[in-house]
């Protein structure tokens, strides 16, 4: 098993309030893919943006997250049970999952634990989803000041397993049956530019940046920002998502 990345721990605060959640299609997608809606294991589970969605249809969900910074900060709801664990060595009861999540998470996972996990718990008919989102898209002229920040100035300092992202999730192994095609799905948001700049903050490579040269890498180009947005007090910010779902080869969904 890889050693577990800490990616986030040190600004979780700003990860809750920053990150982006997720429409509720998605997840009546998801729901519709298996047969029972008893349990729900979101892995990876930051603070709970995806565990969230899944509460709407599942009886239980429980949400594991390897840093316990990140569930502290977690939205709380009446029916997620929140657990610091690896998803690799998370212990929930055998066959007991109707459908196992894992949202922008996958490329920090030990591949082999995880999917053997993954395996031991789902129960017959259950599925695995798994999806990640790219840069975000606001106009042409935004998107190039983002792209300078994303590329020139915080590449350095993202981890290499970010390149799973850039790829879309298309070359990370999926040993299961994929469920295709897939429906697109987007994140989409009003936002101000106080609340896109947060976002850009939270990133994992702005906080390597901080953390090498004690500055927020943000306020280098908050000006080129500031011009791009224009007079707009809110913009749309959309992220499209890469999904892929799957089964348990030869494990088909009961009728």
């Amino acid at each position: 098993m890889s050693e577990f990345q800490d990616q986030f721990s040190n600004h979780a605060a700003c990860y809750a309030q920053a990150r982006p959640g997720y429409l509720p299609e998605l997840f009546a997608y998801l729901a519709e893919l298996v047969p029972q809606h008893r349990l729900a294991w979101d892995a990876g589970t930051g603070n709970g943006q995806a565990a969230i969605g899944l509460a709407a249809h599942f009886e239980r969900v429980i949400a594991t997250d390897a840093s316990a910074a990140q569930i502290a900060h977690a939205v709380r709801h009446e029916r997620i049970e929140y657990r610091v664990a690896t998803a690799e060595e998370a212990d929930l009861e055998s066959a007991s999952v109707d459908l196992v999540t894992v949202a922008q998470a996958m490329h920090w996972f030990g591949l082999d634990a995880f999917y053997a996990n993954v395996r031991r718990v789902l129960a017959p008919g259950g599925c695995i989803a798994v999806w990640c989102y790219t840069l975000p898209q606001v106009n042409e002229a935004v998107d190039v000041v983002m792209m300078h920040l994303y590329r020139d100035i915080t590449g350095p300092f993202w981890p290499a397993d970010r390149k799973h992202v850039e790829e879309r999730y298309e070359t990370i192994p999926f040993p299961f049956a994929e469920i295709r095609p897939v429906p697109p799905f987007a994140c989409r948001f009003d936002w101000t530019l106080g609340e896109y700049l947060n976002y850009l903050t939270s990133w994992s490579g702005s906080q390597g940046y901080k953390r090498k040269h004690g500055a927020d890498p943000v306020e280098l180009v908050r000006g080129e920002f500031e011009s791009a947005w224009g007079g707009a007090e809110r913009r749309v910010v959309s992220w499209p998502i890469y999904l892929r779902a799957g089964r348990i080869a030869g494990g088909g969904r009961p009728s």
